[in-house]
């Protein structure tokens, strides 16, 4: 299988991620205009189960180093599934949460607010759980900090947005649905590395995971779990009228396309966090990957001008909130090296 030898194509593949996991709410809002997202997030996961599955048999299965897909899910044991799948539930109630929050609030406070709160206590997890041992602590923490000041600036920003821009009582609603998609994500990327030999992918402990195998049971646990978290949220939605799976189905391929491509964005970005995580280590390759917040704030600032209309001051408040990110960003890197 392909495996990450060198930190730098790590540190690429970590900011491919940041990419990826703040792109992928694209495709959720052009699927908007006449999807509601609970039914857009169905095809999400499908498509994070199709990538899987090519990758797997692609780049997890070529090459003289670790196990090939079909070996590895074969050895594997029940302990190291168990974990991807507990990692996958705890996923996919926090994006749903997220997802949700992003339909009422808009990119630029979703995913900052929530995907920024589980930054910094995603980062606590891993580094308490799967220590890389070369990490310069401080550094990795000062990053952090900054990112957690970029994260007022935003919760400040968002205050002031005009009410005739957006609905204050909605507005409120989408932040408490991101902070607490933010806690509950921080610890999914944990628990999947309980089944994962972060330590050895060419040749990985008996009974773990290659990072393919991984991301491939995680995604099929996310689609599982999916027939019961999801269908909760379809019957008691956060907002609007309960939605049907006889809507789902009477939905345009155009419309279905738009939201498994979105899944296949989600799943690239986590792929390739998976795989730099061995030479990274979990707790930076995490820390980059959720610097998505700044990525969809730019998306939704710029692209879809969630903060037009709003009160004096906010602009620059979004510049300095950037400006934190870039800074925090920066030293997570020099930590790990």
């Amino acid at each position: 299988m392909f495996i990450v030898n060198s930190y730098t194509l790590a540190v690429i593949f970590c900011f491919i991620t940041m990419l990826c996991w703040g792109s992928w709410a694209n495709t959720q809002k052009l699927a908007a205009k006449s999807w509601r997202y609970e039914l857009f997030y169905w095809d999400y996961v499908i498509g994070m189960v199709i990538f899987s599955l090519v990758l797997a048999f692609t780049a997890g299965s070529i090459g003289a180093e670790g196990r090939p897909f079909v070996q590895d899910i074969a050895q594997a044991d029940w302990a190291s599934i168990g974990w991807v799948l507990l990692g996958a539930v705890v996923f996919n109630v926090s994006n749903i949460l997220l997802s949700a929050s992003t339909s009422i609030a808009g990119m630029a406070v979703a995913f900052p607010l929530g995907v920024g709160i589980a930054l910094v206590m995603g980062v606590l997890n891993n580094i308490i759980f799967h220590p890389a041992g070369n990490e310069k602590i401080s550094l990795l923490w000062a990053g952090v900090a900054l990112v957690v000041l970029a994260i007022i600036c935003n919760g400040i920003a968002s205050g002031k947005v005009s009410n005739e821009q957006r609905d204050p009582a909605q507005n409120r609603k989408g932040i408490i649905l991101a902070l607490l998609a933010g806690i509950i994500m921080s610890f999914f990327s944990a628990l999947v590395y309980n089944g994962v030999d972060l330590s050895n992918f060419a040749a990985p402990a008996a009974g773990k995971l290659t990072p393919y195998t991984a991301m491939v049971i995680f995604s099929l646990g996310v689609f599982l779990s999916n027939f019961i978290v999801n269908t909760i949220v379809m019957r008691k939605p956060f907002v609007g009228e309960p939605v049907s799976y006889k809507q789902y189905f009477a939905g345009n391929f155009k419309t279905h396309l738009v939201g498994v491509l979105g899944g296949a964005i989600w799943g690239l970005g986590t792929a390739l966090n998976y795989i730099s995580a061995g030479k990274a280590g979990a707790a930076v390759s995490y820390a980059l990957g959720q610097g998505a917040p700044m990525i969809a704030a730019i998306w939704g600032v710029f692209i879809w001008k969630e903060f037009k209309g709003a009160k004096k001051g906010v602009y620059g408040l979004l510049a300095v909130m950037f400006c934190l990110f870039v800074a925090g960003l920066s030293l997570i890197v020099v930590s790990g090296n």
